[in-house]
């Protein structure tokens, strides 16, 4: 039985509220059961000076969490410098969006989405790509609107979705009580029912190839939930 009552391939509760912040060119609050993140997308003209002359667009993303999105508060970052745990979040948000982008469709421009972490709950990452995307799908059809951009960068959803081996069962969508007990951890980005990354270790015990490809069948099925909710967002 998990803690939460749910089956074992059963997600939380998933919602996408877009056009939450007045400023940025995209925006949303996604809610993966009681994990919240705010994602906003903020275009730029200008790329950063590695990418000059290339002709290429860029997309990054930068992640941090509110000193009281955990049960205890934790110190702000912007005074004591980000930890290697947000740094390494944020590399892989920027990775998994910039691969489902045409960076020669999106132009010689850069978008930064923002992943602001309001309450955790478990997933936070996953939860910062989905809506990290949802909030680059908004933003892009603005300069495709305003006629910036002529060919659609963006394919299929790029989602992320965590499994694990939990109490000894493969499960989808660990909420914090089950990852801190889980003793196999799993992260799938895919896109299109392809894989983008794939982060998974023995958190308390090994894990089978039999078990890693459950914890896949899982992810997958998981993608094409969240892939529903962000096209249902954008719609």
């Amino acid at each position: 039985m998990r803690p939460s009552g749910r089956k074992l391939d059963q997600m939380r509760a998933v919602t996408i509220e877009t056009g939450v912040t007045k400023h940025a060119e995209g925006s949303c609050l996604i809610r993966m059961g009681d994990t919240h993140v705010l994602c906003t997308a903020s275009v730029d003209e200008r790329v950063p000076p590695f990418m000059r002359n290339s002709g290429l667009g860029w997309v990054t993303a930068e992640y941090g969490m509110l000193p009281r999105a955990t049960n205890t508060r934790m110190k702000r970052e912007a005074k004591d410098g980000q930890s290697g745990r947000t740094q390494e979040i944020q590399r892989l948000i920027g990775r998994s969006l910039r691969a489902g982008v045409n960076r020669v469709a999106l132009g010689e421009r850069q978008i930064v989405v923002d992943c602001d972490v309001i309450q955790a709950d478990g997933g936070t990452r996953c939860a910062a790509i989905t809506g990290g995307w949802v909030a680059l799908r908004i933003a892009i059809n603005k300069l495709m609107k305003a006629g910036l951009v002529t060919a659609d960068p963006l394919g299929a959803p790029v989602s992320a979705v965590s499994c694990g081996i939990y109490a000894g069962q493969a499960v989808l969508d660990l909420d914090y009580a089950e990852d801190s007990e889980a003793g196999t951890d799993g992260n799938f980005v895919m896109t299109g029912g392809q894989l983008i990354e794939v982060q998974m270790s023995a958190e308390g015990a090994t894990f089978s190839r039999e078990e890693m490809i459950r914890l896949l069948d899982l992810a997958e099925a998981g993608s094409q939930a969240l892939a529903a909710a962000q096209l249902a967002a954008v719609g």
